[in-house]
């Protein structure tokens, strides 16, 4: 495993970090959820992120079991908050009541004394930003979150959010966006935005929730319990499941081979090579896929294996920076 510095700060991040969107207390059992995370361990992962949300709280209560008795000191443990998690008006969003609360009932289910990074799930445009920072700055300087970071906001509101985190000397060191070889909508105003105020990006769906691994096949049914049959996975991997798309996929099944990767390790390996992104989440139903996804940290490509990439999914690649969020 390799490490990174996570933007302007002295916070060291795995190149891989471990997510259980979707995975953890809905699409595995307890006991499969925890062999995962014990490989992510196994394959010296140290970055863990997750969201009150996720499988309606579920989820973080999944993973702090799973870590409990590790060594705090050597996991970074991120989580974020927006949206809904109970039935009242301030069960959500990025109001003060909301963030204080939410963080206290997600160290709880973590069962952690603090959290290394605290993200905002989304932009809370019913609320003033200014609110919203200072509610984070109070957590800060209470010891319960070491770092803030954001979740899919545009390079506008990440620069405002910078600001303010300055005027509070508080550091907001981190973006989590969707990021892959077929979105790649942060590249034109997210990654420059984030590179002049010291923030990276800490990038979900690497592999385009599987698709990059080329198991799904043009004019074929997906395969029995791929994320494509899941509830919830299904309807986000809807708009990757066209024929030009997964024929585009297919192209690139050689260049892995040629350097010696699997498609996932390929896929993963791609998002590491923009300097601007410090790590790359990826989640696991299988310990066996945790340890093929690590295989990318270190994994340095080529500028003609770029361009051949390029060159292969030319057509399918989402860029509007517009779809940012």
């Amino acid at each position: 495993m390799e490490f990174r510095r996570l933007g302007r700060s002295g916070l060291n991040v795995s190149e891989i970090a471990y997510g259980n969107w979707i995975t953890h207390g809905s699409q595995v059992e307890e006991e499969q959820a925890h062999a995962c995370v014990g490989a992510a361990l196994d394959a010296a992962i140290t970055t863990f992120d997750t969201a009150d949300v996720y499988a309606a709280t579920r989820a973080e209560a999944v993973l702090g079991r799973a870590l409990a008795g590790q060594r705090r000191e050597g996991l970074e443990i991120f989580t974020k908050l927006y949206w809904p998690t109970g039935p009242g008006r301030n069960d959500r969003g990025l109001g003060r009541k909301h963030v204080i609360e939410a963080c206290h009932n997600s160290l709880r289910r973590l069962q952690t004394d603090y959290l290394d990074v605290y993200q905002a799930h989304r932009y809370d445009d019913t609320v003033p930003l200014e609110e919203t920072m200072l509610a984070f700055a109070d957590l800060v300087r209470a010891g319960k979150v070491l770092y803030l970071g954001v979740s899919e906001w545009t390079a506008e509101q990440i620069t405002a959010a910078a600001g303010l985190a300055a005027e509070l000397r508080v550091n907001l060191i981190s973006n989590q966006p969707q990021y892959s070889m077929l979105w790649r909508v942060i590249e034109v105003e997210v990654v420059p935005a984030c590179e002049r105020l010291g923030i990276e990006q800490i990038v979900w769906s690497p592999i385009a929730q599987g698709v990059l691994t080329g198991k799904y096949r043009p004019g074929r049914p997906p395969p029995s319990g791929s994320r494509a049959t899941d509830q919830s996975g299904g309807a986000f991997i809807s708009r990757w499941l066209r024929d030009d798309v997964l024929n585009a996929v297919a192209d690139l099944e050689p260049i892995a081979r040629d350097c010696g990767l699997s498609m996932a390790q390929l896929a993963v390996a791609w998002v590491l090579q923009n300097p601007n992104v410090a790590s790359a989440i990826v989640g696991a139903t299988r310990p066996e896929q945790v340890a093929d996804n690590a295989g990318a940290a270190g994994v340095t490509l080529s500028a003609d294996v770029m361009e051949a990439i390029d060159k292969a999914l030319a057509g399918v690649v989402t860029a509007d920076p517009s779809r940012t969020g």
